[in-house]
């Protein structure tokens, strides 16, 4: 076993490095505090491994993702998101017999408690949608209080799963005013979520096998992306012993910030603000160029790829094919396109890496099928709904009872004496 070694105060220590099965490498600092009494300083835990995992590969220099070893070019084109999330948790692809079974569970436990439909009638319009999904899944717990049973650990996850595409609708449809559709028995997890969607009493939605296919990747591309911010989260909250409903709500909400999950609403909002000045598209492509202006293309770049985001490449066919299948004919998309083409050919661009990324894509698609921009991060919610679960199981599995306790560097006042307040200046 390769080591590293530390020179503190005119000591020497030596520490063992940690080889994964790619070949990435780790110091183990687990004994430094104990052995030097100093802890390491990384802000943002960007050079910080926070734990062990078989889950996600990635490697950002080579443009590669992998689930449990599987290539995401592969899972993206050939599978389901329910065989994805079966794969995820549990580290293998399902058998037939398997794989019918999940399904088969998965949509037996679709329906919600009649009495949390109730609870939706309680926000008031202008709510958010992360805020009510992340509301409703901690809400779970209440409907289901042996969640943290291990004996009921996988009725736990195959809930979870099952509900969370339900309630994501049934946000939409509260917010929207419109009377909620419930799951249909024979559709995919996809379809049944669109069906839910944009279903009206009236009127049932029929789903075009391009939009259903083009969701169903749209989930599995989402579905984990090793320690970042939501995942983390989840663990972290995890590690006190808290239950599932309520660490994935925490990841939820984790999601919920613009710099994570919200980037692909950032992308339509850019697009936006282009539109509304008259389309000139090639005037912000000269500010994104100019160091001395505050614009920046968003989806463009990413910061663990340094080569083209493979999601993204998976995802500009699917957006093709959607757009054509919809005949889209809308200004904003438009724009997107010029800004792809400009992106994939100028040397700026090409130079610094800043390709188009899986938030880029997204947000077109999801604008193309009429979901709107507050429901973007609940539909990568959706998506990342089995990683954080795998990452979750997982975390238990290692620690057991060992509760996260990150350490700081303090800058605050020294020991100070307390004075009552009329002797104060």
């Amino acid at each position: 076993m390769s080591s590293a070694k530390l020179t503190y105060n005119g000591k020497e220590y030596e520490y063992p490095v940690i080889v994964g099965t790619e070949n990435e490498a780790g110091i183990d600092f687990t004994q430094l505090r104990a052995q030097t009494g100093a802890i390491t300083f990384d802000p943002g835990y960007g050079n910080t491994g926070s734990c062990k995992s078989a889950v996600t590969f990635i490697d950002g220099d080579a443009g590669i993702l992998r689930y449990r070893g599987y290539p995401i070019e592969q899972l993206a084109s050939a599978s389901r998101f329910s065989e994805v999330c079966y794969l995820l948790i549990y580290g293998k692809l399902p058998n037939a017999t398997e794989l019918n079974e999940w399904r088969r569970l998965l949509t037996q436990n679709s329906f919600i408690h009649e009495s949390m439909i109730n609870l939706f009638d309680h926000y008031p319009p202008t709510a958010h949608p992360m805020a009510i999904l992340s509301a409703m899944v901690a809400s779970l717990s209440t409907f289901h209080p042996d969640s943290n049973n291990e004996d009921q650990l996988d009725t736990t996850i195959v809930r979870l799963l099952a509900k969370a595409k339900t309630l994501a609708a049934f946000t939409y449809k509260k917010t929207r005013g419109e009377p909620i559709v419930y799951p249909i028995a024979a559709n995919s997890y996809a379809a049944n979520f669109l069906y839910m969607m944009f279903s009206t009493p009236a009127e049932p939605y029929v789903i075009s096998p391009v939009i259903e296919n083009a969701l169903n990747m749209l989930l599995v591309l989402h579905a984990d992306h090793e320690q970042n911010c939501s995942t983390s989260t989840v663990r972290m909250v995890g590690s006190s012993g808290a239950n599932l409903y309520a660490s994935i709500s925490a990841g939820i909400s984790g999601l919920w910030g613009p710099l994570h999950g919200g980037a692909n609403q950032e992308v339509i909002e850019m697009l936006e603000r282009i539109v509304a000045d008259g389309c000139d598209y090639k005037k912000y492509i000269t500010m994104a160029k100019d160091k001395n202006s505050n614009f920046r293309l968003m989806g463009f770049g990413h910061r663990v790829y340094k080569n083209f985001d493979p999601r993204a490449k998976l995802l500009k066919e699917a957006c093709d094919q959607v757009l054509k299948e919809m005949g889209v004919k809308e200004p904003l998309l438009e724009v997107a396109k010029h800004l792809e083409e400009v992106a994939l050919r100028d040397d700026f661009f090409i130079e610094r890496r800043l390709y188009p990324n899986v938030d880029f894509y997204s947000g077109i698609i999801y604008r193309a099928l009429g979901i709107p921009t507050n429901m973007f991060t609940v539909m990568f919610a959706i998506g990342r709904m089995p990683g954080w679960i795998a990452q979750w199981r997982e975390m238990r599995a290692e620690f057991g009872n060992k509760i996260h306790r990150p350490r700081q560097i303090y800058i605050g006042e020294k020991e100070r004496h307390y004075v009552p307040v009329e002797k104060r200046k």
